[in-house]
C-alpha cells in the first residue's frame, strides 16, 4: 500500500500559473523576473493558507533556473532538480518561530556571506518572521538593508502589524488576499477529478465557505469529507462531516418565522441542539441566511451571494416571500442577540426569546389609522396672548431650562390646551391622541402644536380631557420588545434609554442620565409616539414624560482635596495611613 499524501501537499502549486487566486502577486513577480529587476528583500503577508510560502518557493526556484520558460522555472535543470529533491544548497528555509534569538540571526548573517555553489542567488525564506524578538530584528537590520549581491531574502508572515517599521521599509511588500469561493470551488473540482471523486457543486461550495479563504484548509476538509463519504460527496453528508447545519434547516426555520409559528420553530431549535450544535452557531447561521435572502431580492446585489445552481433559485424564491422590513428587523435583532450570547447566563433561553421575537415581528399588524404627525412650533410672547398662536407661522423653538414643553393635538372644535405649571427640573411631557376618532376630528393630517410657557403666567382653565384607552397599559406592555426593536433600528442610543421606561396606565415616564440624551429624545418624541401608536393600535391619549435624573455621586473630583475625600469615603483607613506615614497633599 502506497503512503498517502494529503491533498494540500500533493497538489501544492509548482509554478506561478497554478497558484490560485493571487494573480496580482504572481503577475508582478513574473514581470520582475523577466526584466531582471529583482529586489534584495521581499515581504509576503496575508492570512493562513493563501500561498505565501508556496509563492516564495516558486520565486526562489525561478530566479535560480538556468532555462527559464516565460519567467517560469523549467523543472529540468540542476537547480530545479536539486530543489525538487530537497538537496538544494542555494535555497534555505528557516522557521522564525523556533529561531528567533539574536544568536540565530547572527548565524544567519555569517551564512549569508558565503556565495552559492551554483546558480546566481542564495535565497533565504524566513517563515513566521513576526516571531523574531525585537533584538533579533535590530540585529537583522544591517544585513537586510545591504546584503551581498548574491543574497535574496523572502520574509513571510500572517501578522504584518507585529513587524518593526524599520524592517518594513527595507522590503517590497506583497499583500496576499483571501481566495474567493469561486476560485476555491474550481480548484477543488480539479482535485476531485484527479482523485476520481464525484462531488456536487453544493458540497464544494460548503467546503469553500467553511475554509474562509484558505486553500490549505479547503483541501484538508476535502480529504476529511472523502474519508467519510467515499468517492461520492453529497451536500448532507459533507455538512455532517464538517459539523455545519445544512441549508434546509435555515430555509425551514425562515418559513416558520414568516408564518409566526413559534412553537414549531422552538422545536426545530431543540432538534438542532440535540445534534450537538451550539445556540451561537444557529443564531449566526440564521443571520447569514437572512442576509443572503436580502441580497437575493435585488438583481444588483444578487452577485454578492456565494452560492450557485439550484440553491440560488431557492434563495430567490424565499427572498421574494420575505418582506424587506422583516429582513431588516430580523437581521438587526439577531446581530444584537449575537453580542449578548457571549456573556449570557443561558444562551439557549436568549436564542429562544430571539426566535419568538422574530415570529412576532413577521406577524406585525399595521394599524388601520396612519398618523401623519407634523410638529409646528411657535414661541408666543411671555405675556399671555389674547388669542391662541397661529400654527401657520412656525418658528424654531428656543426652550430654556425653566420652560415646560406641552404638545397637544389641536382641533377646530377645541380651544388652546391648558398650560402646565413650570418645574425647576428639566421635565417635558408629550401627549398625543390616537385612534379612529382622530380622523373624525382632524381629518387625514392631524397637527401637534408645541408652545413655550412662561413660569410667571397663571395656568389656563383645563379643557375637557381626551378619552383614555382602558387597555392602554396592557397593549404597550404586550409590544414593548417589538417597539424597542423598531427604535433600535433607527436610533440605538435612544432604544437603550427606553429600556428603562415605566408604564402606568396611559402614561410613560422615563429618566435619562444626561442632558444630551434628553435633547435627543425630545427631538424624536413625536416620532416615537407615532411609532408606538402604529404598533399597538391604541385608541386614546398617551402621555410621554421625560426628565433628567442628575447623579451627584457620578461626578468625579477635580481638586486634590476632593480626590482625597472621594477616596477616603470609599476606604476610611486611607486617613489612618496618611497620618501614620505623615503624608501631605501636594
Amino acid at each position: 500500500m502506497d503512503n498517502f499524501v494529503v491533498s494540500a501537499r500533493k497538489y501544492r502549486p509548482a509554478t506561478f500559473v497554478t497558484v490560485v487566486g493571487q494573480g496580482h502577486i504572481t503577475g508582478t513577480l513574473r514581470n520582475a523576473i523577466g526584466r531582471g529587476q529583482l529586489a534584495h528583500a521581499y515581504l509576503f503577508c496575508g492570512p493562513r493558507g493563501v500561498g505565501k510560502t508556496t509563492c516564495a518557493r516558486i520565486f526562489a526556484k525561478a530566479i535560480n533556473c538556468s532555462m527559464l520558460v516565460e519567467s517560469e522555472a523549467c523543472g529540468e535543470c540542476e537547480s530545479c532538480r536539486s530543489f525538487g529533491e530537497g538537496r538544494s544548497f542555494t535555497i534555505h528555509e528557516l522557521d522564525a518561530a523556533s529561531n528567533n534569538s539574536v544568536d540565530d540571526i547572527r548565524s544567519l548573517t555569517e551564512q549569508v556571506r558565503i556565495p552559492p555553489p551554483f546558480g546566481r542567488y542564495s535565497v533565504y525564506i524566513i517563515d513566521e518572521v513576526h516571531m523574531l524578538s525585537a533584538s533579533a530584528f535590530n540585529a537583522f537590520l544591517k544585513t537586510l538593508e545591504e546584503p551581498p549581491a548574491h543574497a535574496v531574502f523572502i520574509l513571510a508572515t500572517t501578522e504584518k502589524h507585529k513587524i518593526l517599521p524599520t524592517i518594513l521599509s527595507r522590503c517590497q511588500i506583497f499583500d496576499f488576499n483571501r481566495i474567493r469561493v469561486e476560485d476555491m470551488v474550481g480548484y477543488l473540482r480539479h482535485v476531485a477529478g484527479q482523485e476520481g471523486v464525484t462531488a456536487d457543486d453544493e458540497s464544494l461550495h460548503l467546503i469553500a465557505l467553511k475554509a474562509d479563504g484558505g486553500m490549505r484548509d479547503a483541501l484538508s476538509m476535502f480529504d476529511k469529507a472523502v474519508s467519510f463519504c467515499g468517492n461520492t460527496l453529497t451536500f448532507k453528508e459533507v455538512a455532517r462531516t464538517l459539523n455545519v447545519l445544512d441549508y434546509d434547516t435555515y430555509f425551514n426555520l425562515t418559513a416558520l418565522l414568516l408564518a409566526g409559528d413559534y412553537p414549531v420553530a422552538l422545536t426545530v431549535f431543540d432538534e438542532v441542539l440535540r445534534k450537538g450544535f451550539s445556540p451561537q452557531s444557529l443564531a449566526g447561521g440564521l443571520n447569514s441566511h437572512l442576509r443572503d435572502l436580502l441580497m437575493s431580492k435585488n438583481p444588483q446585489t444578487l452577485s454578492l451571494l456565494e452560492v450557485s445552481g439550484s440553491l440560488l433559485e431557492r434563495y430567490k424564491v424565499q427572498g421574494a416571500e420575505c418582506p424587506t422590513e422583516f429582513l431588516f428587523g430580523a437581521i438587526a435583532a439577531l446581530t444584537a442577540l449575537d453580542g449578548t450570547l457571549r456573556t449570557a447566563t443561558s444562551a439557549r433561553l436568549n436564542v429562544e426569546l430571539g426566535l419568538m421575537k422574530l415570529c412576532g415581528l413577521s406577524q406585525k399588524k399595521n394599524s388601520d389609522v396612519e398618523l401623519d404627525i407634523e410638529i409646528k412650533v411657535e414661541l408666543p410672547p411671555l405675556r399671555r396672548a389674547e388669542s391662541p398662536p397661529q400654527l401657520s407661522q412656525p418658528v424654531a423653538p428656543e426652550v430654556s431650562e425653566q420652560q415646560v414643553i406641552t404638545p397637544h393635538v389641536a382641533s377646530s372644535s377645541s380651544s388652546v390646551p391648558a398650560e402646565e405649571p413650570p418645574q425647576k427640573r428639566r421635565v417635558a411631557t408629550q401627549s398625543i391622541v390616537a385612534g379612529n376618532s382622530l380622523n373624525e376630528i382632524l381629518g387625514s393630517s392631524p397637527k401637534c402644536a408645541v408652545y413655550a410657557v412662561d413660569e410667571d403666567e397663571e395656568q389656563q382653565p383645563e379643557t375637557t380631557p381626551v378619552a383614555v384607552d382602558p387597555e392602554c397599559e396592557s397593549k404597550i406592555r404586550a409590544v414593548r420588545a417589538e417597539f424597542l426593536n423598531e427604535v433600535y433600528r433607527e436610533r440605538p442610543r435612544i432604544a437603550m434609554a427606553l429600556e428603562e421606561m415605566e408604564i402606568s396606565g396611559n402614561r410613560i415616564t422615563l429618566k435619562v442620565p444626561t442632558e444630551t440624551l434628553y435633547e435627543d429624545i425630545m427631538r424624536s418624541r413625536a416620532e416615537l409616539l407615532a411609532m408606538l401608536v402604529d404598533i399597538t393600535g391604541i385608541d386614546g391619549r398617551i402621555d410621554f414624560e421625560v426628565s433628567v435624573a442628575a447623579d451627584d455621586k457620578a461626578r468625579k473630583p477635580i481638586k486634590v482635596e476632593d480626590k482625597l475625600k472621594f477616596l477616603a469615603d470609599k476606604n476610611p483607613t486611607l486617613n489612618v495611613l496618611r497620618r501614620e506615614l505623615n503624608l501631605e497633599l501636594e
